[in-house]
């Protein structure tokens, strides 16, 4: 199934006032994913809401990968970053949790 200690799991956490915001940036991000990580060694899953998908008025969705963390994801999670500080959004904002001790 592909759990730790055999893979990694890592989690990246969006969380946005707009909706259609999330919505978008979330999409962007797991496309720029499949096209620039190897199927064979990632499995990548669709952005959707977290399980508490609103706190405090803020949206909340998530994208999970499983495979093991290398110095290529590492890279392109940076790329992934940079581009969308230079998108200045307004109101989401992004976190990468490799390992994370709770999924929620």
């Amino acid at each position: 199934m592909k759990y730790p200690p055999f893979c990694d799991i890592i989690l990246l956490n969006f969380n946005s006032l707009s909706e259609k915001e999330i919505k978008q940036t979330s999409m962007w991000v797991y496309e720029y994913l499949k096209n620039n990580l190897k199927d064979e060694e990632f499995k990548i899953y669709k952005p959707m809401p977290s399980p508490i998908d609103k706190i405090q008025n803020r949206i909340r969705y998530r994208i999970i990968i499983k495979g093991n963390a290398n110095q290529q994801l590492n890279e392109i999670l940076n790329q992934i970053l940079k581009e969308l500080y230079n998108k200045n959004l307004k109101s989401t904002r992004i976190t990468i949790d490799i390992n994370p001790n709770n999924m929620i």
